[in-house]
């Protein structure tokens, strides 16, 4: 959705195609927050942060490539104002969270970021739509991007299917195709790249398996990085269901704001703000059940997660 309306600003048209019923993926989910540096929210609030500081801890993370890195980085403060300036979003609470040595973890008062961030986006795209009668965005969902369309090694354009009917769709495609965390059968990339993680649970929507990737190697394009796998340490059991496969994350945001992680005994055994690879190694050191524990301070921060949960 921010490819969409990018594009749209400049005077671009566009097609969203979404294979789920809904559109968001799992930025709709997103609970902590998006991360920024060098903000005017953090200016205002006088955070002393900056992108030289950001770039060290994302390499200190275990960033493998710089250059890529240095990107992201550099772009984080920019797209934080542009949500804030062409969306009209509250993006006025931040937070320090694992890995990060500054406050810069942006969310606002009410609803999860992501929720806030992806809806906003989405209705943008609808309400161009509507008002250039569908000439200028249209958006499809249930509709399964199959292949890309080729020709003399270009791509031109992409086949969907949608309602049992085969569809497509002609010009530019950009890959917004999410992760792959959600396949579990026996030729996933999952499998394939990180067999060792095949065995725990996922908070990846159903829909994240991995099809763009595919799409993009069956014309040709490379791929990099795909054994990077992150194990998010803290999701939500149900009591009635605790060997569920698809659980809902339990965000980092309620380490952030003071929240205490206890192992079976009731002993706390990591340092919550550390990086999600520390303590999720630290948990299996430790004994389960682990327990998340607030206080009525830090839960009042937080109330809405709270709440929601």
């Amino acid at each position: 959705m921010t490819s969409a309306n990018t594009i749209l600003e400049f005077g671009g048209r566009v097609v969203v195609l979404d294979k789920s019923s809904f559109c968001g993926g799992n930025s709709s989910k997103a609970t902590s927050g998006i991360n920024g540096s060098e903000t005017r929210t953090q200016k205002t609030k006088g955070i002393k942060d900056s992108n030289d500081l950001f770039l060290s801890d994302t390499l200190s993370g275990g960033a493998k490539k710089p250059e890529i890195a240095k990107v992201l980085v550099w772009e984080s403060g920019p797209a934080v104002d542009w949500l804030m300036d062409k969306f009209n979003l509250d993006l006025s609470l931040v937070a320090r969270l694992g890995g990060h040595s500054a406050e810069r973890t942006h969310r606002g008062k009410e609803r999860f970021p992501g929720m806030t961030i992806t809806y906003a986006l989405i209705q943008m795209v609808e309400k161009i739509s509507e008002n250039s009668g569908g000439t200028m965005s249209r958006i499809v969902t249930k509709a399964r991007a199959t292949q890309l369309i080729v020709d003399k090694k270009t791509v031109i354009g992409v086949e969907y299917v949608k309602g049992g009917q085969t569809l497509r769709e002609f010009g530019p495609v950009i890959m917004c195709s999410g992760g792959f965390g959600a396949d579990f059968t026996s030729d996933s990339l999952l499998s394939k790249y990180r067999p060792d993680l095949m065995h725990l649970p996922t908070s990846n929507g159903e829909h994240c398996t991995g099809d763009g990737i595919k799409m993009g190697e069956d014309v040709g394009a490379n791929s990099l990085d795909l054994e990077w796998v992150q194990v998010h340490p803290t999701g939500l059991v149900k009591v009635d269901d605790p060997d569920a496969k698809v659980k809902f994350l339990a965000a980092e945001a309620l380490r952030g704001v003071g929240g205490l992680l206890l192992d079976a005994e009731g002993n706390r055994f990591a340092n919550e703000l550390g990086r999600r690879d520390y303590v999720t190694g630290e948990m299996w050191k430790n004994k389960a059940p682990f327990r998340l524990c607030l206080n009525s301070l830090a839960a009042k921060e937080i109330h809405w997660h709270c709440e929601h949960y």
